[in-house]
């Protein structure tokens, strides 16, 4: 991501309140989280391939906070309970189906736990996205979110709705569509509880 491209980027959020930080690899960003994030705090995690890729979830557990992550439960019960815990944890760290130039924050969910959490709960919320998921406006984000990440994101996780097949949003109704709940991040009242960072890494779908 060239350096003019981010700082229009930085500057369109700034705008609407969000602040941006630009990392060189995902490990910077690991070092980062385990700085930021207090000892003491209760940590949710929105289900990603970015995160998982960092091991956040085992490194944050590991030196002595309570995490919930959806992916310790050892059934859809206990999975569903963690999810609702992390409604109401401290920090929140997710990541995002697409972030645009413009200024917005685009995903897209399954049961909704995780654009919840970003909207409203946690006091802090970090969003981690590489640079495969910058596009330049809002309407190419939500593009991105149907045709791309929510089939491969689908597929992932073993459902088969018609884009898993075509490749491509039909605007389906089935009951195995993992695109149930669309939210956009215009902006924030309060600056300092949502962060962004940029890795200049392909991470996730």
């Amino acid at each position: 991501m060239n350096i003019e491209r981010f700082n229009k980027l930085k500057e369109n959020f700034k705008n609407r309140n969000i602040d941006v930080e630009y990392f060189d690899s995902l490990e910077d960003v690991k070092l980062y989280l385990l700085d930021v994030i207090p000892l003491d705090c209760k940590v949710g995690i929105g289900h990603s391939g970015t995160l998982q890729k960092m091991n956040i979830t085992e490194l944050l557990i590991q030196r002595g906070n309570i995490v919930y992550d959806k992916e310790l439960g050892k059934d859809r019960n206990e999975s569903k309970a963690i999810k609702k815990e992390a409604l109401l944890s401290d920090w929140y760290i997710s990541g995002s189906n697409a972030v645009s130039v413009d200024g917005r924050i685009i995903n897209v969910d399954h049961s909704g736990n995780r654009v919840a959490a970003i909207t409203f709960g946690p006091d802090k919320v970090i969003i981690v996205v590489g640079v495969n998921k910058v596009v330049d406006t809002v309407k190419e984000g939500i593009n991105r979110v149907k045709n791309i990440a929510s089939p491969l994101n689908a597929k992932r996780a073993g459902y088969n709705p018609p884009c898993v097949e075509l490749n491509k949003c039909v605007d389906c109704s089935s009951k195995e569509r993992v695109c149930n709940y669309l939210s956009i991040v215009e902006g924030q009242t309060d600056g300092n509880r949502m962060k962004l960072c940029i890795v200049n890494e392909e991470c996730g779908f």
